[in-house]
C-alpha cells in the first residue's frame, strides 16, 4: 500500500534526522559582535561582543517562538470571538521580554503596561494559564477575572491598563527593594506612547533623589496607538529624557543586545548608583490592539521590511545556524513542539469553565474576614472571600 509506504518512509526519515542531530557535533558556544548602545551621561556602556552558549540559544529560541505562536493563537481566538474585550499583542517584540528576563534574576521585579502577554510568560507562567485568562476561564492566572491587561506572577506586578500609571508603581517597588536591603532591582516598563506622561518625570525625580534601584525601560515600537513617535514627541531620544538619569539606547530586535544592556543596567543599579534608563528600539507587527488593523498610519511595506530584515527570531536562528550552535532541522523540531504546546493550551482555554457568578466579589482583599459587596443594585449582594 503506497500510503503505508509513505508513512513508513516519513518515520524512517524522522528517526534518521533525529539520529543526525544527535550524532552531529555542535559548538558549545560562540562569540558574537553586537551593536554598540548609544549612551547618555555614561562613560562606558555594555560590551560590544558577547558569548552565547548552545543551551541558552536553544532556550531563547524556544521562548521567543512560544511567545510568537501564543500571540498568533490569541489573534485567532479573538477573531473567533472566544477572546473578548481589550487585547494588545506583542509579536515582533519578543527579543524585549525574553532578553530582559535573560539579564536579571527571578528574584528581581518587573512591572509593565498592558502589552503584557510576553512578560507574563517570561516571568514564569504557563501558556495554558495565559490563554485561559484571555478567554476568561477558571484556570486562568487571575482566575479569569483579569483578562489580557491584568495578569500577575511572582515578582511580576502586571499588566496595567492606565497609560503610564505603572511607572510610579515601579519606582515604589524599587523603593521597597532598597528599604528591605535586598540586592534586587525593579524593571519598570512603558511605551513610547506613555513617554510624555507627567507622572513618569515625577517618578524619575524621586528615583534619582532617593537613588532607587529602578531601571526605567521605554519600549519604543515607533507608534503610540496610531501616532508615530515623530508626531507625538518633541524629542524622540527617549533614552536622554531622564535628563539627570543616565541612559542607554538599545537594539530591541536583537536578544543579545537586550540581554547585555539589561545585565549592565542591573549591575549599575545594584552598585547603589541609583536609577538608569533604557530605550529598546523595537516594532510591533500587529496593530495597537485587536480593534486596530494597523495599516492606516503605516504601510504594509514598512511592516514587511521589518519582518524580512530585523525579525528577532530570524536573527537568532541565523546566528545559531551559521555558528554551528544548532541545525535548521533541530530548530524546526522545536517549532513543531511549540505549536503542539500552543494547540493544547488553546484546547484547555476553550474547554475550561468560566468562573461562577457568585465568585464575582471574591479576592478583593488578601487576608480579610468575609464581607458583603453590593451588586448592580442594592438588593443584589455578593459575598467576598479572601
Amino acid at each position: 500500500n503506497s500510503m503505508d509506504r509513505g508513512a513508513w518512509q516519513a518515520t524512517v526519515h524522522g528517526v534518521a534526522s533525529r539520529v543526525l542531530v544527535a550524532s552531529r557535533h555542535f559548538a558549545n558556544d560562540a562569540t558574537f559582535e553586537i551593536k554598540k548602545c548609544d549612551l547618555h551621561r555614561l562613560e562606558e556602556g555594555p560590551p560590544v561582543t558577547t558569548v552565547l552558549t548552545r543551551e541558552d540559544g536553544l532556550k531563547y529560541y524556544r521562548m521567543m517562538q512560544t511567545v510568537r505562536r501564543m500571540e498568533l493563537k490569541a489573534d485567532q481566538l479573538y477573531k473567533q470571538k472566544i477572546i473578548r474585550g481589550f487585547c494588545h499583542l506583542c509579536d515582533g517584540q519578543e527579543a524585549c521580554c525574553v532578553g530582559l528576563e535573560a539579564g536579571i534574576n527571578p528574584t528581581d521585579h518587573l512591572i509593565t503596561a498592558y502589552r503584557a502577554h510576553g512578560f507574563t510568560f517570561t516571568r514564569g507562567l504557563s501558556v495554558r494559564e495565559i490563554l485561559a485568562e484571555l478567554t476568561g476561564r477558571r484556570g486562568g492566572c487571575a482566575k479569569g477575572k483579569g483578562g489580557s491587561m491584568h495578569m500577575y506572577a511572582k515578582n511580576f506586578y502586571g499588566g496595567n491598563g492606565i497609560v503610564g500609571a505603572q511607572v510610579p508603581l515601579g519606582a515604589g517597588i524599587a523603593l521597597a527593594c532598597k528599604y528591605n536591603g535586598k540586592d534586587e532591582v525593579c524593571l519598570t516598563l512603558y511605551g513610547d506612547g506613555a513617554a510624555n506622561q507627567g507622572q513618569i518625570f515625577e517618578a524619575y525625580n524621586m528615583a534619582a533623589l532617593w537613588k532607587l534601584p529602578c531601571i526605567f525601560i521605554c519600549e519604543n515600537n515607533r507608534y503610540g496607538m496610531g501616532t508615530s513617535v515623530e508626531r507625538a514627541a518633541a524629542s524622540t531620544d527617549y533614552y536622554k529624557r531622564g535628563d539627570f538619569i543616565p541612559g542607554l539606547r538599545v537594539d530591541g530586535m536583537d536578544i543579545l543586545c537586550v540581554r547585555e544592556a539589561t545585565k549592565f543596567a542591573a549591575a549599575y543599579c545594584r552598585s547603589g548608583k541609583g536609577p538608569i534608563l533604557m530605550e529598546l528600539q523595537t516594532y510591533r507587527y500587529h496593530g495597537h490592539s485587536m480593534s486596530d488593523p494597523g495599516v492606516s498610519y503605516r504601510t504594509r511595506e514598512e511592516i514587511q521590511e521589518v519582518r524580512s530584515k530585523s525579525d528577532p527570531i530570524m536573527l537568532l536562528k541565523d546566528r545559531m545556524v551559521n555558528s554551528n550552535l544548532a541545525s535548521v532541522e533541530e530548530l524546526k523540531e522545536i517549532d513543531v513542539e511549540v505549536r503542539k504546546e500552543i494547540e493544547d493550551a488553546a484546547q484547555f482555554a476553550t474547554a475550561d469553565p468560566e468562573p461562577p457568578l457568585e465568585e464575582l466579589g471574591y479576592h478583593i482583599y488578601c487576608n480579610d474576614p468575609p464581607f458583603e459587596v453590593r451588586g448592580a443594585n442594592q438588593w443584589i449582594k455578593f459575598k467576598s472571600i479572601s
